[in-house]
């Protein structure tokens, strides 16, 4: 149990540390939303920073539904278990 979480966190501590230096949009989503920024327009710019917040959140949502369904269903089955053992003993 404790090797592999000591793998775990090394390899997220890793992940961490060694990530590289990246701009987080393309240059041409990048000078769009610089170009009508500077016109005044913020629209763009808002609807793209959703845009990303929703690209970054939905995966983490996903995975919080499958851990969820399969912590419920892990919990139902314990219950069978149980129920079914002392009815055999």
């Amino acid at each position: 149990m404790f090797k592999r979480l000591r793998t775990l966190l090394l390899t997220i501590l890793a992940m961490v540390l060694i990530s590289a230096n990246s701009f987080a949009q393309c240059a041409m989503c990048r000078g769009s939303v610089e170009s009508t920024v500077s016109a005044g327009e913020t629209s763009m710019a808002s609807n793209l920073n959703l845009g990303i917040l929703y690209l970054f959140f939905a995966p983490y949502l996903l995975v919080g539904l499958i851990a969820y369904f399969w912590y419920k269903t892990s919990r139902k089955n314990v219950k069978k278990a149980k129920g079914i053992g002392s009815i055999a003993g």
